[in-house]
C-alpha cells in the first residue's frame, strides 16, 4: 500500500477488511450471521458470503454501527431468498444489541462475474471481506480508481433522486426518517467521494476522510458533505438534514457526476 490511499504498488485497490480485524463486541454478532446463513440458505443455495462496512474493517461502534453483508447466490435470488435475508436480518437486529440493523445484498454469482457488472465485482473483490464459500474475488480483475469505475458505481444519482424526495415525503415516523437519512446521507457521501476519487488516486471507505478528500476539491460544499458525513453515522441526531440534502446538496452532486464523468449505462 502507498500514502494511505488504499491502493498497492501497481496502482490497484488493496482489499480492505478482514475477519481478524472484527472487534470482540461483535465477534459473536458475526458468528450469529454465519449460523442463519447456514439455516435459512444452505449450501445448495448460497455460494458465498462477504461481510462488508465497518465491522471487517474493525472501526465499528457497538450500539451504533450496522452489520452489511453481500450474500452471492446460485443464480439469481428469488421471492424466497429475499424472505429469507429478510428473516436473517430481522433475528439479527432482535438478538444483538451490538448492532443498530442489518442489511443483506443479495446477487446471483453470474451477474457478479459478469462484464457489464463490473462495478459490483469490484465492490466484491475489494470491498467486501469473504465469510463463507469460494471468494469471488480470484474470479475478477484487478481495479484502479478510473473514471470509468466512478461512473458505473454511483453514476446513477441523478435516476434516483425524485425516488429519493418521495420517500422522504412519505416518511412519517421518527424510525423511518432516521433510516432514510442513514441511507441517503451515506450514498451522498461516497457519491461524492467517487467523484473526485481518480483526482485523489485512491480509495477510503472511511466517510468522514471521504468528506474531507472531497472538499479539497469542492471546498464551497465541504461543509455540507461535512454534515451528511456526521449525519450517515449518527443519523437521529440531525432531524432536519435529510430535506436539506435532498434539496441542496443531492441535486448539484448530481449534475456535477455527469459532467465530470457521465451517467452510470442502464441496466436491463
Amino acid at each position: 500500500m502507498t500514502n494511505g490511499t488504499g491502493l498497492d504498488r501497481d496502482g490497484c485497490f488493496v482489499r480492505e477488511g478482514a475477519l481478524d480485524r472484527v472487534s470482540a463486541p461483535f465477534a459473536p454478532v458475526v458468528a450469529g450471521l454465519t449460523a442463519r446463513l447456514a439455516e435459512h440458505f444452505g449450501p445448495g443455495r448460497l455460494h458465498s458470503g462477504y461481510l462488508f462496512g465497518s465491522i471487517p474493517r474493525g472501526t465499528a461502534v457497538a450500539g451504533v454501527s450496522d452489520l452489511d453483508a453481500l450474500l452471492a447466490l446460485r443464480d439469481e435470488p428469488t421471492d424466497a431468498d429475499r424472505a429469507a435475508a429478510r428473516a436473517v436480518e430481522e433475528e439479527l437486529d432482535a438478538a444483538y444489541g451490538q448492532i443498530d440493523g442489518a442489511g443483506l445484498l443479495l446477487y446471483g454469482v453470474d451477474r457478479l462475474l459478469s462484464e457489464p457488472e463490473r462495478h459490483l465485482g469490484w465492490f466484491v473483490a475489494c470491498l467486501c471481506t469473504p465469510l463463507s464459500g469460494p471468494d469471488l474475488a480470484s474470479r475478477l480483475p484487478r481495479y484502479r480508481p478510473t473514471s470509468l469505475l466512478a461512473r458505473e458505481t454511483n453514476g446513477d444519482l441523478h435516476r434516483d433522486l425524485s425516488g429519493l424526495r418521495a420517500k422522504a415525503a412519505a416518511a412519517v415516523t421518527a424510525a423511518e426518517r432516521t433510516r432514510l437519512t442513514r441511507g441517503a446521507a451515506r450514498r451522498l457521501v461516497r457519491t461524492g467521494f467517487t467523484l473526485v476519487m481518480p483526482r485523489w488516486g485512491g480509495w477510503t471507505s472511511d466517510l468522514g476522510r471521504s468528506a474531507e478528500v472531497f472538499g479539497r476539491y469542492y471546498p464551497a460544499h465541504a461543509e455540507q458533505m461535512r454534515a451528511a458525513a456526521r449525519a450517515a453515522r449518527t443519523p437521529a441526531a440531525y432531524p432536519e438534514l435529510l430535506d436539506e440534502l435532498l434539496a441542496g446538496l443531492a441535486p448539484w452532486l448530481a449534475d456535477e457526476y455527469l459532467a465530470v464523468h457521465g451517467a452510470k449505462a442502464p441496466r436491463p
